[in-house]
């Protein structure tokens, strides 16, 4: 048991597989009251079920649902009492090239991906003051350097970025912590459900998940910075590379990354 995380309530949104999932086991594990957020009710029965003789619970939630947000953390207040940790994890992805995606496309990653971010900052907001506690944005590399043909997952993840470090900045004196949470490459099913141009589930794909970092891993290094109270966690050697490099060499970068991403299998871009 991890000292650190005892007695303290954490909620994760998008619960129910990848890293919200890893998280979910590795907080759980490390002491934490856990409220796992998901859209599943049956995922989310089968980790309570997993997780049993542990403080969890789990709500379903929609995150791009404003009301659905609001409704979590009031069950959390009304379960535990207290708010300490939000992970904004619920995430989605695309692959398309933008002059053929269809708009809405873009609209549900902006929904899902910063607005349910803002959403659940912001009921928790009071709470998290309140405890000094911590609020975690898991972004992406993308939200950094624009990605080719994730027009739409790139956008979102930079409104991300943006929210988060104003939010850091106007709470610079009063304790909260706000941690940037950048994965790199992760083995989880973001990719298999990323949204084609037309909005239909991708299906599959188009990278070797094996020889990327585990969603376990991953959790375990987000609960470090939690608790070191890092501002910004950039993970994989190719990750912090491509942060660092874009800032002082942006058109080399960018083409690294169209060479990189043309060879996926299926890929929209042609060299």
């Amino acid at each position: 048991m991890d000292t650190f995380l005892q007695g303290k309530v954490a909620i994760i949104t998008g619960a129910s597989s990848g890293i919200g999932l890893e998280c979910t086991r590795v907080f759980s594990e490390a002491g934490a009251t856990v409220v796992m957020a998901a859209r599943s009710s049956d995922k989310l029965k089968a980790l309570e079920e997993e997780l049993k003789g542990r403080p969890v619970l789990g709500i379903v939630t929609d995150v791009s649902v404003e009301s659905d947000c609001k409704r979590l953390i009031e069950k959390t207040l009304e379960h535990f009492g207290r708010i300490d940790i939000l992970v904004n994890n619920a995430g989605l992805s695309m692959r398309a090239l933008f002059k053929d995606l269809d708009l809405k496309v873009m609209k549900t990653l902006m929904d899902v991906n910063f607005w349910g971010c803002v959403y659940c900052t912001k009921y928790a907001l009071p709470w998290l003051l309140q405890n000094k506690g911590s609020v975690v944005g898991v972004t992406s590399i993308a939200g950094f350097k624009g990605l080719p043909a994730r027009t739409g997952y790139s956008s979102s993840k930079f409104a991300m970025n943006g929210f988060l470090d104003t939010l850091r900045t106007e709470h610079l004196y009063d304790g909260l912590h706000v941690m940037t949470f950048a994965p790199g490459f992760t083995a989880s099913n973001v990719r298999v459900s990323a949204l084609t141009a037309d909005g239909s589930p991708q299906g599959q794909t188009p990278r070797a998940e094996e020889k990327m970092m585990s969603a376990r891993s991953v959790a375990q290094k987000m609960l470090k910075g939690i608790r070191k109270r890092k501002d910004y966690v950039i993970l994989t050697p190719l990750g912090k590379a491509t942060v660092w490099t874009s800032k002082f060499f942006q058109r080399f970068v960018s083409r690294v990354e169209y060479r990189m991403l043309s060879k996926e299998p299926d890929s929209p871009l042609r060299r």
